[in-house]
């Protein structure tokens, strides 16, 4: 078997400084061979361009894709496993890959992709790398420009999940295998102190919090972590996963499956899912669908009010293709009229 390729992810809020991170990182390669992967918004392509630009030979134009199609955590089946495979396909394969998400990407579903497949045997999570902005958390916020982040959200069609930014932020931070506090410089000793305090307190054991300027660092420090991130999904939940911990097995929680017929759209199928946690008073939901003209499972979580979907994995040639959706509630809640909902 031939030695994996490793992959560095980085995550961050619009206006981080992730770009300027991935800059600095392919400033300072030296001999190793970079393939950048850069899951931009919009028709502009700026960071793609910006990097471009910077004329590294650790990475050439032909070593840049851009995935301009949405988020990428929801684009997983359609974009980033093909782009993969051409990447770990080509003749002049890369020593090391850097992805940089958007910042409404869920690492999470990311990082699990590394398990398909198609993939699994050639390619590893180095480490999660997320960027956070110091300054605009020392005055309350989680980025800089909060609306830009709403507005980035509003142009992307292809976005799936509707995770308040709290959420996200902390889906970040419970991922990572390492946080770099930017912009460092913008705070006084006192107030970076304090919010290096407050922030260790929220990051899982062994990940490490160091402060930047500008995302300069030792390289060294990004690269060969060897953390194998997609061998340790378990102890990186996201927020959603761990409100579903929760047992609901008491005698007053009942807990029942509805099975739908195959051929519905991935729009309709959420759309009443949707209207029928708005209807009833659904504590948790969750399952399996099968979407047409689609080779891999949408993975479907809901905790309350909040609706989650993603494509997890590819369906296994010897398994049924079905969607089965569990639902968790109150024993009082009116089954029927949940199944003949989501049946529509």
């Amino acid at each position: 078997m031939t030695e994996k390729i490793p992959t560095t992810v980085i995550t961050g809020f619009l206006g981080s400084g992730k770009t300027t991170l991935v800059r600095h990182l392919l400033a300072n390669a030296k001999t190793r061979r970079i393939a950048l992967i850069i899951n931009e918004f919009g028709d502009l392509g700026v960071d793609g361009e910006i990097l471009k630009a910077c004329g590294n030979e650790a990475c050439s134009e032909e070593d840049i894709i851009e995935l301009s199609n949405g988020c990428i955590c929801c684009t997983v089946a359609d974009d980033f496993i093909p782009t993969m495979q051409k990447l770990l396909d080509s003749p002049r394969k890369p020593d090391h890959i850097v992805i940089e998400t958007s910042g409404l990407a869920l690492p999470q579903p990311l990082v699990r992709a590394f398990n398909w497949p198609e993939i699994k045997s050639r390619v590893t999570v180095d480490s999660v790398v997320t960027v956070l902005d110091a300054k605009a958390l020392s005055e309350g916020r989680f980025a800089d420009d909060e609306a830009a982040i709403a507005a980035q959200r509003a142009r992307d069609p292809n976005v799936d999940h509707e995770n308040p930014i709290q959420e996200l932020f902390n889906d970040q931070l419970n991922s990572a295998d390492l946080v770099l506090l930017n912009k460092s410089d913008l705070l006084s000793p006192i107030q970076l102190q304090h919010i290096t305090s407050q922030l260790k307190g929220q990051l899982r054991p062994g990940t490490n919090l160091l402060p930047t300027t500008q995302g300069i660092l030792d390289v060294n420090l990004l690269l060969g972590q060897q953390a194998s991130a997609e061998d340790d999904m378990h102890n990186r939940l996201s927020t959603h996963e761990m409100e579903g911990e929760t047992q609901h097995d008491h005698d007053d929680f009942v807990t029942f499956s509805v099975d739908l017929p195959n051929g519905l759209d991935q729009k309709t199928l959420l759309a009443r899912i949707n209207a029928v946690i708005e209807s009833h008073d659904i504590l948790r939901l969750k399952g399996f669908a099968h979407i047409p003209d689609t080779t891999a499972r949408l993975l479907i979580q809901a905790v309350g009010p909040r609706l989650n979907s993603y494509f997890d994995r590819p369906w296994h040639d010897n398994e049924k293709r079905q969607t089965r959706l569990v639902v968790i509630g109150e024993k009082a809640i009116d089954q029927m009229a949940i199944a003949a909902a989501l049946h529509g």
